[in-house]
Protein backbone atom coordinates (compact mmCIF):
# COMPACT_ATOMS: atom_id res chain seq x y z
CA UNK A 1 0.00 0.00 0.00
CA UNK A 2 1.21 3.51 -0.64
CA UNK A 3 0.13 7.13 -0.57
CA UNK A 4 2.85 9.42 -1.78
CA UNK A 5 1.42 12.64 -3.12
CA UNK A 6 -1.75 14.58 -3.68
CA UNK A 7 -1.17 17.00 -6.54
CA UNK A 8 0.46 19.96 -4.81
CA UNK A 9 3.54 18.48 -3.10
CA UNK A 10 4.99 15.09 -2.33
CA UNK A 11 3.45 14.14 0.99
CA UNK A 12 3.93 10.48 1.58
CA UNK A 13 6.87 8.15 1.58
CA UNK A 14 5.44 4.91 0.18
CA UNK A 15 4.52 2.87 3.20
CA UNK A 16 6.10 -0.36 1.99
CA UNK A 17 9.41 1.49 1.77
CA UNK A 18 8.78 2.90 5.22
CA UNK A 19 8.13 -0.61 6.50
CA UNK A 20 11.63 -1.54 5.40
CA UNK A 21 13.43 1.65 6.49
CA UNK A 22 11.72 2.88 9.67
CA UNK A 23 11.49 -0.23 11.87
CA UNK A 24 12.61 0.93 15.30
CA UNK A 25 12.87 -2.36 17.18
CA UNK A 26 15.35 -5.17 16.79
CA UNK A 27 15.12 -7.20 13.61
CA UNK A 28 16.40 -10.72 13.86
CA UNK A 29 18.51 -11.54 10.82
CA UNK A 30 19.04 -15.27 10.26
CA UNK A 31 21.19 -15.86 7.20
CA UNK A 32 21.32 -19.44 6.04
CA UNK A 33 22.44 -18.78 2.50
CA UNK A 34 23.74 -22.24 1.67
CA UNK A 35 22.13 -23.01 -1.66
CA UNK A 36 21.96 -20.84 -4.76
CA UNK A 37 18.88 -20.30 -6.87
CA UNK A 38 20.76 -22.06 -9.65
CA UNK A 39 21.18 -25.12 -7.44
CA UNK A 40 17.50 -24.94 -6.46
CA UNK A 41 16.52 -24.76 -10.13
CA UNK A 42 18.63 -27.82 -10.91
CA UNK A 43 16.70 -29.81 -8.30
CA UNK A 44 13.25 -28.78 -9.44
CA UNK A 45 10.79 -31.58 -9.74
CA UNK A 46 8.24 -31.82 -12.51
CA UNK A 47 5.52 -30.45 -10.19
CA UNK A 48 7.74 -27.48 -9.28
CA UNK A 49 8.32 -26.66 -12.93
CA UNK A 50 4.57 -26.83 -13.55
CA UNK A 51 3.98 -24.48 -10.60
CA UNK A 52 6.51 -21.98 -11.93
CA UNK A 53 4.87 -22.11 -15.37
CA UNK A 54 1.51 -21.42 -13.73
CA UNK A 55 2.96 -18.42 -11.88
CA UNK A 56 4.16 -17.04 -15.20
CA UNK A 57 0.72 -17.51 -16.75
CA UNK A 58 -1.10 -15.84 -13.83
CA UNK A 59 1.20 -12.83 -13.62
CA UNK A 60 1.36 -12.39 -17.40
CA UNK A 61 -2.43 -12.15 -17.50
CA UNK A 62 -2.91 -9.98 -14.41
CA UNK A 63 -0.15 -7.57 -15.46
CA UNK A 64 -1.28 -7.31 -19.08
CA UNK A 65 -2.09 -3.87 -20.48
CA UNK A 66 -5.68 -4.90 -21.20
CA UNK A 67 -6.38 -4.89 -17.44
CA UNK A 68 -5.24 -1.24 -17.34
CA UNK A 69 -3.52 -1.51 -13.98
CA UNK A 70 -6.35 -3.21 -12.03
CA UNK A 71 -7.42 -0.03 -10.25
CA UNK A 72 -10.08 -0.85 -7.65
CA UNK A 73 -13.61 -0.36 -8.95
CA UNK A 74 -12.71 -0.40 -12.67
CA UNK A 75 -13.23 -2.78 -15.54
CA UNK A 76 -9.62 -3.89 -15.14
CA UNK A 77 -10.39 -4.98 -11.60
CA UNK A 78 -13.43 -6.84 -12.95
CA UNK A 79 -11.32 -8.76 -15.47
CA UNK A 80 -8.82 -9.61 -12.74
CA UNK A 81 -11.41 -10.86 -10.27
CA UNK A 82 -13.08 -12.99 -12.94
CA UNK A 83 -9.72 -14.58 -13.68
CA UNK A 84 -8.99 -15.21 -9.99
CA UNK A 85 -12.41 -16.70 -9.29
CA UNK A 86 -12.07 -19.03 -12.29
CA UNK A 87 -8.70 -20.18 -10.97
CA UNK A 88 -10.17 -20.71 -7.51
CA UNK A 89 -12.93 -22.80 -9.05
CA UNK A 90 -10.45 -24.89 -11.03
CA UNK A 91 -8.48 -25.44 -7.82
CA UNK A 92 -11.56 -26.99 -6.21
CA UNK A 93 -12.50 -24.16 -3.85
CA UNK A 94 -16.04 -23.13 -2.91
CA UNK A 95 -17.28 -19.54 -3.21
CA UNK A 96 -17.51 -17.76 0.16
CA UNK A 97 -18.46 -14.20 -0.78
CA UNK A 98 -21.80 -12.41 -0.88
CA UNK A 99 -24.79 -14.73 -1.29
CA UNK A 100 -22.55 -17.75 -1.97
CA UNK A 101 -20.78 -16.01 -4.84
CA UNK A 102 -17.04 -15.55 -5.31
CA UNK A 103 -17.21 -11.82 -4.64
CA UNK A 104 -17.63 -9.56 -1.64
CA UNK A 105 -18.53 -6.04 -2.77
CA UNK A 106 -17.59 -2.97 -0.77
CA UNK A 107 -18.02 0.73 -1.33
CA UNK A 108 -15.04 2.97 -2.00
CA UNK A 109 -15.64 6.54 -0.96
CA UNK A 110 -13.82 8.66 -3.50
CA UNK A 111 -14.68 11.93 -1.81
CA UNK A 112 -17.09 14.35 -3.45
CA UNK A 113 -17.42 15.79 -6.93
CA UNK A 114 -19.07 18.86 -8.40
CA UNK A 115 -22.14 17.80 -10.32
CA UNK A 116 -22.44 19.13 -13.87
CA UNK A 117 -25.70 20.84 -12.89
CA UNK A 118 -23.60 23.41 -10.97
CA UNK A 119 -23.59 26.78 -12.75
CA UNK A 120 -22.67 30.46 -12.38
CA UNK A 121 -24.22 33.14 -14.64
CA UNK A 122 -23.23 36.82 -14.68
CA UNK A 123 -25.68 38.91 -16.71
CA UNK A 124 -26.66 35.76 -18.65
CA UNK A 125 -23.03 34.86 -19.40
CA UNK A 126 -22.32 31.32 -18.19
CA UNK A 127 -18.91 30.72 -16.62
CA UNK A 128 -17.08 27.49 -17.36
CA UNK A 129 -16.98 25.11 -14.41
CA UNK A 130 -13.42 24.39 -13.16
CA UNK A 131 -11.97 26.74 -15.76
CA UNK A 132 -13.53 30.04 -14.69
CA UNK A 133 -15.15 29.13 -11.38
CA UNK A 134 -15.58 26.32 -8.89
CA UNK A 135 -17.09 25.87 -5.43
CA UNK A 136 -14.81 25.09 -2.52
CA UNK A 137 -15.15 21.76 -0.74
CA UNK A 138 -17.69 21.93 2.06
CA UNK A 139 -19.97 24.35 0.24
CA UNK A 140 -23.62 23.46 0.83
CA UNK A 141 -25.85 22.70 -2.12
CA UNK A 142 -27.98 25.75 -2.86
CA UNK A 143 -29.41 27.96 -5.58
CA UNK A 144 -29.70 31.73 -5.65
CA UNK A 145 -30.66 34.47 -8.09
CA UNK A 146 -29.72 38.00 -7.02
CA UNK A 147 -28.91 41.50 -8.23
CA UNK A 148 -25.49 42.15 -6.76
CA UNK A 149 -23.15 45.13 -6.36
CA UNK A 150 -19.62 44.28 -5.23
CA UNK A 151 -19.21 47.65 -3.55
CA UNK A 152 -22.45 47.32 -1.57
CA UNK A 153 -22.51 44.16 0.57
CA UNK A 154 -26.11 43.76 1.73
CA UNK A 155 -28.03 41.04 3.52
CA UNK A 156 -29.19 38.03 1.53
CA UNK A 157 -26.81 38.58 -1.40
CA UNK A 158 -23.33 37.21 -2.19
CA UNK A 159 -20.35 39.08 -0.77
CA UNK A 160 -16.95 39.33 -2.46
CA UNK A 161 -13.48 38.81 -1.03
CA UNK A 162 -10.18 39.62 -2.80
CA UNK A 163 -7.41 37.35 -1.50
CA UNK A 164 -4.69 39.82 -2.46
CA UNK A 165 -4.19 41.51 0.90
CA UNK A 166 -4.37 38.25 2.86
CA UNK A 167 -1.82 36.55 0.61
CA UNK A 168 0.59 39.47 0.71
CA UNK A 169 0.38 39.77 4.50
CA UNK A 170 1.18 36.09 4.93
CA UNK A 171 3.62 35.44 2.09
CA UNK A 172 6.46 34.79 4.54
CA UNK A 173 4.39 32.90 7.10
CA UNK A 174 5.08 29.14 6.78
CA UNK A 175 2.18 28.36 9.13
CA UNK A 176 -0.44 30.25 7.14
CA UNK A 177 -3.45 28.16 6.10
CA UNK A 178 -5.25 29.93 3.24
CA UNK A 179 -8.20 27.54 3.12
CA UNK A 180 -8.85 28.00 6.84
CA UNK A 181 -8.61 31.79 6.42
CA UNK A 182 -11.26 31.65 3.67
CA UNK A 183 -13.53 29.49 5.80
CA UNK A 184 -13.14 31.88 8.72
CA UNK A 185 -14.07 34.73 6.39
CA UNK A 186 -17.17 32.82 5.27
CA UNK A 187 -18.29 32.47 8.89
CA UNK A 188 -17.92 36.24 9.45
CA UNK A 189 -19.81 37.30 6.32
CA UNK A 190 -22.54 34.72 6.99
CA UNK A 191 -22.98 36.26 10.45
CA UNK A 192 -23.53 39.60 8.72
CA UNK A 193 -26.19 38.22 6.38
CA UNK A 194 -24.31 37.16 3.22
CA UNK A 195 -25.86 34.19 1.40
CA UNK A 196 -22.62 33.28 -0.46
CA UNK A 197 -18.95 34.23 -0.48
CA UNK A 198 -17.30 34.78 -3.87
CA UNK A 199 -13.51 34.94 -3.76
CA UNK A 200 -10.90 35.96 -6.32
CA UNK A 201 -7.21 36.83 -6.35
CA UNK A 202 -5.97 40.02 -7.96
CA UNK A 203 -2.40 39.66 -6.63
CA UNK A 204 0.63 38.19 -8.38
CA UNK A 205 0.98 35.58 -5.63
CA UNK A 206 -0.37 32.20 -6.72
CA UNK A 207 -3.07 30.89 -4.39
CA UNK A 208 -2.99 27.26 -5.54
CA UNK A 209 -6.73 26.89 -5.04
CA UNK A 210 -8.82 24.29 -6.85
CA UNK A 211 -11.76 22.07 -6.05
CA UNK A 212 -10.49 19.31 -3.76
CA UNK A 213 -12.89 16.38 -3.68
CA UNK A 214 -10.77 14.61 -1.06
CA UNK A 215 -11.14 17.43 1.45
CA UNK A 216 -13.78 16.74 4.10
CA UNK A 217 -14.39 19.95 6.08
CA UNK A 218 -17.39 20.58 8.23
CA UNK A 219 -20.01 22.06 5.84
CA UNK A 220 -19.93 25.83 5.62
CA UNK A 221 -23.17 27.73 6.25
CA UNK A 222 -23.01 29.44 2.86
CA UNK A 223 -21.49 28.38 -0.47
CA UNK A 224 -17.96 29.59 -1.19
CA UNK A 225 -17.13 30.04 -4.88
CA UNK A 226 -13.83 30.91 -6.51
CA UNK A 227 -13.74 32.95 -9.72
CA UNK A 228 -10.59 33.66 -11.71
CA UNK A 229 -9.10 37.13 -11.80
CA UNK A 230 -9.79 37.17 -15.53
CA UNK A 231 -13.52 36.67 -14.86
CA UNK A 232 -13.44 39.48 -12.31
CA UNK A 233 -11.75 41.86 -14.76
CA UNK A 234 -13.90 40.83 -17.75
CA UNK A 235 -17.39 40.56 -16.28
CA UNK A 236 -17.26 42.40 -12.93
CA UNK A 237 -15.02 45.33 -13.84
CA UNK A 238 -17.18 48.08 -12.36
CA UNK A 239 -17.55 47.31 -8.65
CA UNK A 240 -20.26 49.95 -8.23
CA UNK A 241 -22.45 48.44 -10.96
CA UNK A 242 -25.25 45.98 -10.34
CA UNK A 243 -24.97 42.51 -11.85
CA UNK A 244 -27.60 39.82 -12.25
CA UNK A 245 -26.23 36.57 -10.89
CA UNK A 246 -27.63 33.06 -11.00
CA UNK A 247 -25.73 30.47 -9.02
CA UNK A 248 -26.32 26.81 -8.31
CA UNK A 249 -24.02 24.58 -6.31
CA UNK A 250 -24.55 20.83 -6.44
CA UNK A 251 -21.83 18.70 -4.85
CA UNK A 252 -22.45 14.94 -4.66
CA UNK A 253 -20.71 11.87 -3.26
CA UNK A 254 -18.22 10.22 -5.57
CA UNK A 255 -18.18 6.47 -5.06
CA UNK A 256 -17.09 3.28 -6.74
CA UNK A 257 -17.35 -0.38 -5.83
CA UNK A 258 -14.47 -2.75 -5.18
CA UNK A 259 -14.70 -6.51 -4.82
CA UNK A 260 -12.80 -9.02 -2.74
CA UNK A 261 -12.57 -12.52 -4.21
CA UNK A 262 -13.27 -15.21 -1.61
CA UNK A 263 -12.64 -18.94 -1.99
CA UNK A 264 -13.00 -21.62 0.69
CA UNK A 265 -11.56 -25.06 1.23
CA UNK A 266 -13.86 -26.77 3.73
CA UNK A 267 -12.17 -29.65 5.50
CA UNK A 268 -14.85 -29.85 8.19
CA UNK A 269 -12.34 -28.58 10.76
CA UNK A 270 -13.03 -26.42 13.80
CA UNK A 271 -10.45 -23.79 12.83
CA UNK A 272 -9.69 -21.90 9.64
CA UNK A 273 -6.46 -20.52 8.18
CA UNK A 274 -6.69 -17.36 6.07
CA UNK A 275 -4.28 -16.81 3.17
CA UNK A 276 -4.45 -13.46 1.42
CA UNK A 277 -3.00 -11.14 -1.19
CA UNK A 278 -4.28 -7.95 -2.75
CA UNK A 279 -4.86 -7.97 -6.50
CA UNK A 280 -5.61 -4.30 -7.15
CA UNK A 281 -2.99 -1.83 -8.36
CA UNK A 282 -2.79 1.82 -9.46
CA UNK A 283 -4.49 1.87 -12.86
CA UNK A 284 -3.15 4.97 -14.59
CA UNK A 285 -2.18 6.56 -11.27
CA UNK A 286 -5.49 8.39 -10.92
CA UNK A 287 -5.39 8.20 -7.12
CA UNK A 288 -2.09 10.12 -7.03
CA UNK A 289 -0.15 7.17 -5.64
CA UNK A 290 2.27 6.70 -8.54
CA UNK A 291 5.99 7.31 -8.17
CA UNK A 292 5.99 8.66 -11.74
CA UNK A 293 6.36 12.43 -11.42
CA UNK A 294 5.28 13.36 -14.93
CA UNK A 295 1.86 14.12 -16.33
CA UNK A 296 1.94 11.11 -18.66
CA UNK A 297 -1.07 8.80 -18.54
CA UNK A 298 0.60 5.40 -18.41
CA UNK A 299 -0.64 1.99 -17.28
CA UNK A 300 0.83 0.73 -14.01
CA UNK A 301 0.71 -3.03 -14.47
CA UNK A 302 1.87 -3.98 -10.97
CA UNK A 303 3.44 -7.34 -11.79
CA UNK A 304 5.22 -7.51 -8.45
CA UNK A 305 2.70 -5.29 -6.66
CA UNK A 306 0.74 -7.42 -6.39
CA UNK A 307 0.10 -9.82 -9.24
CA UNK A 308 2.97 -11.79 -7.69
CA UNK A 309 1.14 -12.27 -4.38
CA UNK A 310 -2.12 -13.05 -6.16
CA UNK A 311 -0.43 -15.71 -8.29
CA UNK A 312 1.11 -17.21 -5.14
CA UNK A 313 -2.33 -17.30 -3.53
CA UNK A 314 -3.77 -19.26 -6.48
CA UNK A 315 -0.92 -21.77 -6.44
CA UNK A 316 -1.20 -22.25 -2.67
CA UNK A 317 -4.89 -23.03 -3.16
CA UNK A 318 -3.89 -25.87 -5.50
CA UNK A 319 -1.19 -27.16 -3.15
CA UNK A 320 -3.40 -27.13 -0.07
CA UNK A 321 -6.30 -28.74 -1.91
CA UNK A 322 -4.00 -31.65 -2.79
CA UNK A 323 -2.23 -31.82 0.59
CA UNK A 324 -2.91 -34.00 3.60
CA UNK A 325 -3.12 -30.97 5.90
CA UNK A 326 -6.81 -31.33 6.73
CA UNK A 327 -6.87 -30.18 10.37
CA UNK A 328 -7.81 -26.65 9.29
CA UNK A 329 -10.17 -25.18 6.75
CA UNK A 330 -8.55 -22.67 4.38
CA UNK A 331 -9.96 -19.33 3.26
CA UNK A 332 -8.30 -17.74 0.24
CA UNK A 333 -8.81 -13.98 0.00
CA UNK A 334 -7.80 -11.78 -2.93
CA UNK A 335 -8.33 -8.24 -1.69
CA UNK A 336 -9.12 -5.13 -3.68
CA UNK A 337 -8.66 -1.55 -2.48
CA UNK A 338 -5.37 -2.25 -0.68
CA UNK A 339 -3.63 0.55 -2.54
CA UNK A 340 -6.26 2.98 -1.25
CA UNK A 341 -5.64 2.10 2.39
CA UNK A 342 -6.43 -1.58 3.08
CA UNK A 343 -10.08 -0.99 2.15
CA UNK A 344 -10.88 -4.55 1.10
CA UNK A 345 -9.28 -6.36 4.03
CA UNK A 346 -10.69 -3.90 6.53
CA UNK A 347 -14.16 -4.42 5.06
CA UNK A 348 -13.77 -8.20 5.21
CA UNK A 349 -12.66 -8.24 8.84
CA UNK A 350 -15.62 -6.00 9.70
CA UNK A 351 -18.01 -8.13 7.58
CA UNK A 352 -16.49 -11.63 7.61
CA UNK A 353 -18.04 -14.54 5.77
CA UNK A 354 -16.60 -16.91 8.38
CA UNK A 355 -16.33 -16.77 12.18
CA UNK A 356 -13.16 -14.81 12.91
CA UNK A 357 -13.07 -16.30 16.40
CA UNK A 358 -12.21 -19.62 14.75
CA UNK A 359 -9.39 -18.25 12.60
CA UNK A 360 -6.07 -19.74 13.66
CA UNK A 361 -3.80 -17.32 11.77
CA UNK A 362 -3.49 -15.25 8.59
CA UNK A 363 -0.67 -15.25 6.02
CA UNK A 364 -0.35 -12.27 3.66
CA UNK A 365 1.77 -12.14 0.49
CA UNK A 366 2.52 -8.71 -0.93
CA UNK A 367 5.32 -8.13 -3.46
CA UNK A 368 6.92 -11.58 -3.39
CA UNK A 369 8.15 -11.61 -6.98
CA UNK A 370 11.55 -9.91 -6.84
CA UNK A 371 13.73 -12.25 -4.81
CA UNK A 372 17.28 -11.02 -5.28
CA UNK A 373 19.53 -13.77 -6.65
CA UNK A 374 22.44 -12.53 -4.53
CA UNK A 375 20.91 -11.71 -1.15
CA UNK A 376 17.93 -14.14 -1.31
CA UNK A 377 16.34 -11.78 1.23
CA UNK A 378 12.72 -12.21 2.27
CA UNK A 379 11.15 -10.04 4.96
CA UNK A 380 8.79 -11.96 7.23
CA UNK A 381 6.60 -9.58 9.21
CA UNK A 382 4.36 -10.50 12.12
CA UNK A 383 7.02 -12.79 13.62
CA UNK A 384 6.06 -11.68 17.13
CA UNK A 385 2.30 -12.21 16.83
CA UNK A 386 2.43 -15.84 17.97
CA UNK A 387 5.02 -17.90 19.89
CA UNK A 388 4.60 -20.58 17.24
CA UNK A 389 6.28 -18.53 14.52
CA UNK A 390 9.67 -18.74 16.23
CA UNK A 391 9.33 -22.51 16.47
CA UNK A 392 8.20 -22.99 12.87
CA UNK A 393 10.66 -20.63 11.21
CA UNK A 394 13.52 -21.78 13.42
CA UNK A 395 12.99 -25.31 12.14
CA UNK A 396 12.88 -24.00 8.60
CA UNK A 397 16.28 -22.34 8.94
CA UNK A 398 17.91 -25.37 10.53
CA UNK A 399 17.00 -27.26 7.33
CA UNK A 400 19.52 -25.08 5.45
CA UNK A 401 17.15 -23.49 2.98
CA UNK A 402 18.33 -21.12 0.25
CA UNK A 403 16.62 -18.00 1.59
CA UNK A 404 17.76 -15.23 3.91
CA UNK A 405 14.91 -14.38 6.25
CA UNK A 406 14.63 -10.94 7.82
CA UNK A 407 12.20 -11.07 10.71
CA UNK A 408 10.12 -8.12 11.90
CA UNK A 409 8.08 -8.73 15.01
CA UNK A 410 5.33 -6.16 14.41
CA UNK A 411 1.86 -7.32 13.42
CA UNK A 412 1.08 -4.03 11.72
CA UNK A 413 2.43 -2.62 8.50
CA UNK A 414 1.43 -1.25 5.11
CA UNK A 415 -0.54 -4.26 3.88
CA UNK A 416 -3.63 -6.34 4.52
CA UNK A 417 -2.34 -8.47 7.40
CA UNK A 418 -2.77 -5.38 9.57
CA UNK A 419 -6.56 -5.67 9.34
CA UNK A 420 -6.40 -9.20 10.79
CA UNK A 421 -3.85 -8.35 13.46
CA UNK A 422 -6.27 -5.69 14.70
CA UNK A 423 -8.78 -8.51 15.28
CA UNK A 424 -6.23 -10.30 17.54
CA UNK A 425 -5.32 -12.87 14.88
CA UNK A 426 -1.68 -14.03 14.50
CA UNK A 427 -0.25 -12.94 11.14
CA UNK A 428 2.73 -13.44 8.87
CA UNK A 429 3.65 -11.08 6.04
CA UNK A 430 5.95 -12.08 3.17
CA UNK A 431 7.72 -9.39 1.13
CA UNK A 432 10.82 -9.52 -1.11
CA UNK A 433 11.53 -5.79 -0.92
CA UNK A 434 11.39 -2.57 -2.87
CA UNK A 435 12.92 -1.92 -6.26
CA UNK A 436 13.22 0.92 -8.76
CA UNK A 437 10.01 -0.15 -10.54
CA UNK A 438 7.85 0.16 -7.41
CA UNK A 439 4.63 2.08 -8.20
CA UNK A 440 5.90 2.88 -11.66
CA UNK A 441 4.67 1.80 -15.11
CA UNK A 442 7.80 -0.36 -15.43
CA UNK A 443 6.69 -2.99 -12.89
CA UNK A 444 6.19 -5.64 -15.59
CA UNK A 445 5.94 -9.43 -15.72
CA UNK A 446 9.31 -9.98 -17.41
CA UNK A 447 11.10 -8.74 -14.27
CA UNK A 448 9.64 -11.34 -11.91
CA UNK A 449 11.94 -13.99 -10.40
CA UNK A 450 9.55 -16.89 -10.86
CA UNK A 451 11.83 -19.55 -9.42
CA UNK A 452 12.46 -17.36 -6.39
CA UNK A 453 8.74 -16.83 -5.89
CA UNK A 454 8.17 -20.58 -6.05
CA UNK A 455 10.70 -21.00 -3.23
CA UNK A 456 8.66 -18.63 -1.09
CA UNK A 457 5.46 -20.52 -1.88
CA UNK A 458 7.09 -23.78 -0.82
CA UNK A 459 8.25 -22.12 2.41
CA UNK A 460 4.70 -21.00 3.17
CA UNK A 461 3.43 -24.49 2.42
CA UNK A 462 5.94 -25.85 4.97
CA UNK A 463 4.74 -23.36 7.58
CA UNK A 464 1.12 -24.34 7.00
CA UNK A 465 2.08 -27.99 7.31
CA UNK A 466 3.96 -27.32 10.56
CA UNK A 467 0.85 -25.62 11.99
CA UNK A 468 -1.54 -28.34 10.84
CA UNK A 469 -1.81 -30.06 14.22
CA UNK A 470 -1.51 -26.95 16.41
CA UNK A 471 -5.16 -25.92 16.48
CA UNK A 472 -5.83 -22.23 17.06
CA UNK A 473 -2.51 -20.44 17.46
CA UNK A 474 -1.91 -18.25 20.50
CA UNK A 475 -1.94 -14.53 19.75
CA UNK A 476 0.62 -12.04 21.06
CA UNK A 477 0.32 -8.27 20.80
CA UNK A 478 3.34 -6.49 19.33
CA UNK A 479 4.58 -2.96 18.89
CA UNK A 480 2.88 -0.77 16.28
CA UNK A 481 4.97 -0.28 13.16
CA UNK A 482 5.25 3.41 12.29
CA UNK A 483 3.47 4.03 8.99
CA UNK A 484 2.82 7.75 8.71
CA UNK A 485 5.87 9.80 7.94
CA UNK A 486 7.93 10.96 4.99
CA UNK A 487 11.42 12.04 4.07
CA UNK A 488 9.99 15.56 3.85
CA UNK A 489 8.79 15.34 7.44
CA UNK A 490 11.00 15.63 10.48
CA UNK A 491 8.17 14.71 12.85
CA UNK A 492 5.37 12.20 13.24
CA UNK A 493 2.34 11.81 15.47
CA UNK A 494 2.68 8.05 15.68
CA UNK A 495 -0.80 7.08 14.54
CA UNK A 496 -2.12 4.71 11.91
CA UNK A 497 -4.95 6.55 10.12
CA UNK A 498 -8.17 4.86 9.05
CA UNK A 499 -8.02 5.47 5.30
CA UNK A 500 -11.60 4.24 4.85
CA UNK A 501 -13.03 7.00 7.08
CA UNK A 502 -15.25 9.31 5.03
CA UNK A 503 -16.14 11.89 7.69
CA UNK A 504 -14.45 15.18 8.46
CA UNK A 505 -11.05 14.72 10.07
CA UNK A 506 -8.59 11.84 10.39
CA UNK A 507 -9.79 8.88 12.41
CA UNK A 508 -7.12 7.04 14.39
CA UNK A 509 -6.96 3.30 13.66
CA UNK A 510 -3.95 2.61 15.84
CA UNK A 511 -1.50 4.41 18.13
CA UNK A 512 2.22 3.64 18.37
CA UNK A 513 3.76 3.31 21.81
CA UNK A 514 6.06 6.09 23.04
CA UNK A 515 5.07 8.46 20.25
CA UNK A 516 3.54 11.97 20.55
CA UNK A 517 -0.09 10.89 20.07
CA UNK A 518 0.18 8.18 22.72
CA UNK A 519 1.83 10.53 25.18
CA UNK A 520 -0.91 13.10 24.58
CA UNK A 521 -3.61 10.57 25.44
CA UNK A 522 -5.00 10.09 21.91
CA UNK A 523 -6.68 6.72 21.45
CA UNK A 524 -7.89 4.46 18.65
CA UNK A 525 -11.22 5.81 17.38
CA UNK A 526 -10.44 9.47 18.06
CA UNK A 527 -10.85 11.84 15.10
CA UNK A 528 -8.13 14.49 14.70
CA UNK A 529 -9.65 17.80 13.59
CA UNK A 530 -6.81 20.30 13.93
CA UNK A 531 -3.06 20.29 14.48
CA UNK A 532 -1.69 23.61 15.62
CA UNK A 533 -3.22 26.28 13.39
CA UNK A 534 -3.97 23.79 10.64
CA UNK A 535 -7.28 22.17 9.96
CA UNK A 536 -6.93 18.42 9.34
CA UNK A 537 -10.22 17.77 7.58
CA UNK A 538 -8.64 15.16 5.29
CA UNK A 539 -5.59 12.90 5.12
CA UNK A 540 -3.97 15.37 2.75
CA UNK A 541 -4.57 18.23 5.19
CA UNK A 542 -3.17 16.16 8.03
CA UNK A 543 0.00 15.38 6.12
CA UNK A 544 0.39 19.01 5.11
CA UNK A 545 0.04 20.03 8.75
CA UNK A 546 2.73 17.56 9.84
CA UNK A 547 5.14 18.98 7.29
CA UNK A 548 5.02 22.36 9.07
CA UNK A 549 6.61 21.12 12.29
CA UNK A 550 10.11 20.05 13.33
CA UNK A 551 11.46 17.97 16.16
CA UNK A 552 11.03 19.67 19.52
CA UNK A 553 8.00 21.73 18.45
CA UNK A 554 4.84 21.65 20.53
CA UNK A 555 1.33 22.00 19.14
CA UNK A 556 -2.25 21.85 20.27
CA UNK A 557 -4.21 18.99 18.76
CA UNK A 558 -8.01 19.18 18.63
CA UNK A 559 -9.87 15.89 18.30
CA UNK A 560 -13.27 14.31 18.78
CA UNK A 561 -13.91 11.36 21.05
CA UNK A 562 -17.49 10.28 20.60
CA UNK A 563 -19.56 13.46 20.86
CA UNK A 564 -16.91 15.36 22.83
CA UNK A 565 -14.37 17.73 21.29
CA UNK A 566 -11.10 17.62 23.24
CA UNK A 567 -7.71 19.31 23.14
CA UNK A 568 -4.25 18.11 24.09
CA UNK A 569 -0.69 19.23 23.59
CA UNK A 570 1.72 17.11 21.57
CA UNK A 571 5.47 17.48 21.57
CA UNK A 572 7.26 16.21 18.48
Amino acid sequence: MAFDNYNFVTLYLPLKQLYMTKTRTLRLLLAFLLLSTHTFAQKLKKADKAGIASLQAHISYLADDKLEGRRAGTNGEKLAREYISSQFQQAGLQPKGDNNTWYQAFEINDGKQVNSTTFFFINNHELKLHEEFFPLAGSPNSSLEEAVSIALPERDVPWFFDLKETLEENKDNPHFDLIQAIRNKAVKVADKGANALIIYNSSSIADGLKYDGKDRPEPSRIPILYITDKVKKSYLKDESATYDMKIKVNIVDKKRTGNNVVGYLDNGAGTTVVLGAHYDHLGYGEDNNSMLRTSEKLIHNGADDNASGTAALIELAKLLKASKNKNNNYLFLAFSGEELGLNGSKFFTDHPSIDLQRVSYMINMDMVGRLNDSSKAVTVGGYGTSPFWGEALGKFNTKKQSLTLKFDSSGTGPSDHTSFYRKDIPVLFFFTGLHSDYHRPSDDADKINYTGEWQIIKLIEEIVQAANLKGKLAFTKTREAQTTTSTRFSVTMGIMPDYTFSGSGVRVDGVSDNRPAKKAGIKTGDVILQLGDFSTTSMEGYMQALSKFKKGDKAKVKYKRGEDTLEAEVEF
